[in-house]
């Protein structure tokens, strides 16, 4: 599922950097049997910088950021540590709790584990999700004590390690953060059940309030609490932050370390609300990445590598 949306986000970027005469090449990793190849062929490019169009997997937990870092090449987003506590829910819990943020109450089920004490405590509806995903794939909301062990296997499906969360009955609203910059907030409003992978990824199944329709301190906490998050999870370039909000608080729910970039994605939609046109947004992630340190892993003394890049047009 994540695929279609990856293939989408990086053809929409490697089109607008083109035309705007950036040399592109657009590497599928699915082409490439071992880490090694696909490094061959970045290498083969002599790329001033890799735009990661990944969503999900190992695009986006980490593991090719690694990959990417141990070769010296600078890479768009964060690297890979904030990218592996962003894409485990829990422990990305763990940090919002630490600076401050309200979250769902949450309870973790190893393979082993028993889940009647946490449906207990829970009650219904209950949110059934692997610990480590994106794009809401394996997510189920359950209703009742019927449907628990068909939603415990789906999410299992994606991770062995799945999350019973207690069910926030608010608004879904998201903040994307730009080069160390909140923009403005965005509400989700599905047109029918929940914000699930169809209504993310089919045109027409959500509507979308850019900005969202909240009083200025309500926008303001609310970015603060998105920097604050981003900043202790060690975030780069850009990263969405997701909450959902009712009248006791903002529960944070997740960092998109590498935020969708297709004609129905969030962060586009709220950088234009700021006045980004799409070239501008592409040239400002961009732009960081490449004002950023990229020390040789192997240097004792951490010299920075100076990649030999040209400014944008």
């Amino acid at each position: 599922m994540e695929r279609e949306v990856s293939l989408t986000t990086s053809r929409q970027v490697a089109q607008a950097l083109s035309g705007n005469g950036c040399r592109c090449r657009l590497i599928d990793p699915a082409d490439y049997l071992s880490p090694q190849a696909l490094l061959e062929a970045i290498l083969s490019s002599t790329p001033d910088i890799v735009f990661n169009g990944l969503h999900g997997g190992a695009g986006e937990d980490g593991r090719l950021q690694a990959l990417l870092e141990l070769a010296g090449i600078p890479f768009t987003g964060s690297r890979h540590a904030a990218s592996a506590i962003a894409m485990d829910k829990l422990a990305s819990q763990r940090l919002a709790e630490c600076v401050g943020l309200a979250t769902p109450q949450t309870f973790s089920l190893r393979p082993a584990d028993n889940p009647a004490g946490a449906i207990a405590a829970l009650g219904f509806p209950l949110v059934v999700k692997p610990n480590n995903g994106g794009s809401s794939v394996g997510i189920t909301i359950v209703d009742n004590a019927d449907d628990m062990a068909a939603a415990i296997d789906l999410a299992r499906r994606c991770d062995s390690h799945v999350l019973l969360q207690r069910f926030i009955d608010g608004r879904e609203l998201t903040v994307t953060i730009l080069d160390q910059s909140p923009l403005p907030v965005v509400e989700i409003k599905p047109c029918a059940g929940w914000y699930d992978y169809k209504h993310k990824y089919t045109k027409g199944e959500t509507v979308y309030e850019a900005p969202a329709v909240l009083e200025p301190g309500e926008v303001q906490t609310l970015q603060q609490q998105a920097l604050a998050i981003y900043q202790a999870m060690g975030c780069e370039g850009y990263a969405r932050i997701d909450f959902r909000s009712d009248d006791e608080a903002n529960y944070f729910l997740e960092v998109n370390t590498l935020p969708g970039l297709t004609p129905l994605s969030l962060t586009p939609m709220a950088a234009t609300e700021a006045g980004y046109t799409f070239q501008k947004l592409l040239e400002t992630i961009i732009g960081v990445a490449l004002r950023a340190d990229w020390p040789s892993p192997f240097n004792s003394e951490q010299t920075t590598k100076q990649p030999t890049h040209k400014e944008l047009p």
